[in-house]
């Protein structure tokens, strides 16, 4: 495989390729890195860059100068798959590294195009361009050291550059879950031991182990990664296990009313059904409906009673799995108390409400799991009735969700639509193909 590498920074590249298993790669002659410095096709004192058009501070990479970089190379190696890397590309991760490590590893010439200044001409990348790949969501000050990250990851996984393949298997990343914690003598360092089970001997133990720290390392740090990718049966319920238990409350008391004053809703049916199935689906382990009006505690009880007890357990079956984790209290402290006395510690309280209160410092967004689960108790979502929960309910909370937003001005979710909506933005299993 021939690397053509063009750049205005050759010289970083130097030691680069020499170095590791990229050096090892091209002495076994598994690829073959060739250096390609775009000054050498300009004219001698004309400028490599020119301003945009337009107003507003940069330069660019001249057009021409790219074309007859990109046409010396392809005449030396043949036609090339061209990578440029940009802040507006597709994002780098090990999906898009397998996917491209699958589809180039029998081709003949590669291409990587690294930019300065302000990039390219925005026709160079349209013409030339077959991929155009971002490390991240932030800027460097140019596109070599991409090029150098996306070289690393994807020669390892091109077959005969790594010789144990084991240890790309293995890798972060290669599946849903980041790697293990990982040991070597001395036993005791700066007072930290070596895991007994890790020295035990025992496999089967020390598979469960590291597996174990693996999924903890993912919750706490790749979540996204984790809910994007297919998981067996078998590892959802172990990742399941190791997340803090989650609880819901839908709250018809200590809401705000019209008016703005204190009171009470009524409890439909709907509330019920729909909230204790989303509660279901994702794992919520009780869902609590408080209520202090006796009238309406008789009515949700009549229907409790019906799904639990009643012919609604022949009639649907699945509706009764659901309603069966359903708890009827008369106040939030009662629904603290239980939860406290079952998890043997006072729970989280996440508040959710649709609109922005004064309570700025305690908002999280649903990229902020990590935030809360890091105390590994249990975590309680309140959802208010009527106009939102009552301040004093939402000072008693450790933190407060971002209301639910979309592109158009319009913000009126029905509570069980909302339950729904947060639910899966909080741990939903979300692929990525």
């Amino acid at each position: 495989m021939n690397i053509s590498i063009l750049t205005l920074f050759p010289e970083l590249y130097s030691e680069f390729l020499k170095a590791s298993i990229i050096g090892k790669a091209q002495d076994k002659n598994k690829i073959n890195a060739e250096l390609v410095n775009f000054i050498d096709f300009c004219n001698s004192k004309e400028r490599v860059d020119s301003p945009t058009f337009g107003p507003g501070p940069g330069m660019l990479i001249r057009p021409e100068v790219v074309e007859s970089a990109v046409t010396q190379q392809e005449q030396k190696f043949g036609s090339a798959f061209k990578i440029f890397f940009s802040p507006h590309g597709k994002k780098l991760d090990q999906n898009l590294l397998k996917e491209l490590s699958a589809k180039l590893a029998q081709e003949k010439h590669i291409m990587l195009l690294a930019s300065r200044y302000e990039g390219m001409d925005a026709r160079v990348e349209e013409y030339y361009a077959d991929e155009i790949i971002s490390l991240g969501d932030f800027v460097l000050m140019g596109g070599d050291l991409p090029a150098m990250c996306f070289l690393e990851g994807f020669l390892r996984l091109i077959p005969g550059v790594v010789g144990n393949s084991d240890s790309i298997e293995n890798d972060s990343f290669s599946g849903p879950l980041v790697d293990h914690p990982e040991y070597t003598s001395p036993l005791e360092f700066k007072g930290l031991q070596v895991p007994e089970v890790i020295r035990s001997g025992n496999h089967a133990l020390i598979h469960e182990y590291r597996q174990k720290k693996a999924i903890e390392r993912t919750l706490n740090g790749h979540f996204n990664w984790l809910r994007s990718q297919p998981l067996t049966k078998e590892l959802k319920a172990k990742v399941h296990k190791e997340m803090p238990t989650h609880y819901a409350v839908l709250m018809h008391g200590d809401i705000l009313l019209k008016d703005k004053t204190v009171g009470t809703s009524s409890v439909t049916s709907l509330d019920i059904h729909d909230i204790a199935r989303s509660a279901m689906t994702y794992g919520i382990k009780n869902y609590y409906i408080v209520t202090p009006l006796k009238d309406q505690q008789t009515i949700v009880q009549t229907l409790l009673d019906f799904w639990n007890i009643g012919h609604g357990i022949e009639y649907n079956i699945h509706r009764h799995n659901a309603i069966k984790m359903v708890r009827l209290n008369n106040n939030l402290d009662e629904v603290l108390a239980q939860i406290e006395k079952t998890e043997g510690q006072k729970p989280l309280l996440i508040a959710t409400s649709a609109k922005y209160h004064n309570n700025t410092e305690r908002y999280i967004t649903y990229f902020d799991q990590a935030k809360v689960w890091k105390s590994k108790r249990p975590v309680l979502f309140i959802f208010g009735t009527g106009h939102g929960l009552a301040d004093y309910i939402l000072d008693r909370c450790d933190f407060i969700l971002e209301p639910l937003h979309g592109f158009s001005e319009f913000n009126h979710l029905s509570v069980r639509s909302a339950a729904a909506v947060i639910f899966d933005k909080w741990f939903g299993v979300n692929l990525k193909k």
